[in-house]
Formats: C-alpha cells, structure tokens, sequence
C-alpha cells in the first residue's frame, strides 16, 4: 500500500506542474516551457500505465487470496467434523478364527439384549459445532460492534467455544460409570444446568469456557460473544444466576 500511495502522490505532483503550465497558456509561454509541458505530459502517460499495471496485479492477488480463503474452510470443515466423530475406542481387527467364533456366540445369544455399553454409543448424538464466520458475515458486522476486532480473532473465538463443547459433551454422552470421580463432578454439574429450554441443545457456560480452555472469559471476550450473537452463531438463556451460550 506504500508503493500505491508513493505513486499516487507522484502522479498527483505532476498534475499539478501540468496545471501551474495550462495556466500560462494565454500568455506567451517560452519555448523551453511548452518543451518542459510536453516532457510532462509524456511522463505523465508512463506514470498511469504503471499505475494500472500494479492495480492490475493487486486485483490478482485479491483473487487468488480469496480462492485461498475457500480452499481454507473446506479443510477447516472436515477438520471440524473428524473431531466430532472421532470414536472412543478403535475396533481391533479380528482374526478369521475368532470372527469366526464371535459369530457362534452371536448365533447361541440371539435374541438376548444387546451390551449396555454398546446400546449407549449408539444412543449418542454427533456433537453439533460452531461454523467459522465467513469473511462477508465478519464485514457486515456493525463497525460499532466490531471495533478493532480482527476476522481471525473472530473465529479464534469459535473455535475455543467449539473445544469446550466438544469437551463437555464427550463426558455427558459417556455412562456415568465409566467415569472418574473428577469427571462424575463435572457430568452433575451439566445436568443440573440443564433445562426444559435447553432439551436438545447443545452449550455451554462461562465456567466451562474457563475450565476447558484456559481462555480468559473477559470484557473483551464477551465483546466476540456478542458478534457471534449477530452473526447468528449463539444465542443466550439466562436462569439461575448463569448466562448459557446455545449454539444455533
């Protein structure tokens, strides 16, 4: 932008000298200054055809940033749903042997009632996440709203609300046996947050930003919470005493 705006000035300075030159032209002007007029008008034309070349390359780089910019949230989709749909455990391969084995079991065991741990992974719902905001979404945002916020800061924000609830709901999903002390505290601590208004939905509070994130929940933070409410990311339930982000 240094260099567009060094040439802007330069062409500017010209036009100028251009300008001082015509005005004398009602008067008798000298044949070193229509000379000096003419070396003027020549450089000027120069200067313009380098000024809509390097126009010219920005308009390019424009538009290879923006196909970055595509290519960017794809990846950045399909690395969002692996996360979600990572398994707890990964299936080990059986030998033929006792593929074969399994299937006598199976056979002898028809009709009983499958294992509990296998009915619950069954029962769980794909973790919903955060979608990034997108570089029209993040422009329209009132610029009273947005101040100095940049677009990556923006999604950086998305992304630790997407960690949190990521975090919490692998706990909540999991049978409440299966857990340790530590974590049967925390799987309390979700169901007794829950209400009839967020039967279903997926959020998170203040505390579980904090604790799963080690994210500063500040004025400033709050600031991103609020454009992502205008972005229609979240929306908030306030009861209780505690303010709970829902993801939309």
């Amino acid at each position: 932008m240094s260099d567009l705006q060094e040439l802007s000035d330069h062409v500017h300075e010209r036009l100028s000298s251009i300008q001082r030159l015509l005005d004398l032209s009602s008067a008798e002007v000298p044949q070193n200054k229509m000379k000096k007029l003419s070396q003027e008008i020549t450089s000027l034309g120069s200067q313009m055809e380098r000024f809509e070349a390097f126009v010219e390359r920005q308009r390019g780089q424009l538009q290879q940033l923006k196909a970055l910019e595509e290519v960017y949230q794809r990846h950045l989709e399909g690395v969002q749903h692996l996360v979600v749909h990572i398994p707890v455990h990964m299936p080990k391969r059986k030998s033929p042997a006792k593929a074969s084995e399994a299937a006598a079991v199976k056979s002898e065991a028809a009709g009983a009632a499958p294992a509990p741990a296998e009915t619950s992974r069954r029962g769980n719902r794909s973790i919903k996440m955060m979608m990034v905001v997108t570089l029209p979404e993040f422009e329209a945002i009132p610029q009273y709203m947005k101040g100095r916020t940049t677009y990556d800061q923006l999604n950086a924000a998305v992304q630790t609300i997407n960690t949190a609830v990521v975090t919490k709901y692998k706990i909540v999903q999991q049978p409440v046996k299966s857990l340790n002390n530590h974590s049967k505290g925390l799987h309390q601590r979700f169901k007794e947050l829950e209400t009839k208004d967020t039967k279903g939905q997926f959020f998170v509070v203040e505390q579980d930003i904090r604790e799963f994130t080690q994210v500063k929940v500040d004025k400033k933070f709050h600031l991103l919470l609020n454009m992502l409410r205008h972005c229609q990311r979240l929306k908030e339930l306030r009861g209780g005493g505690r303010t709970r982000y829902v993801l939309l």
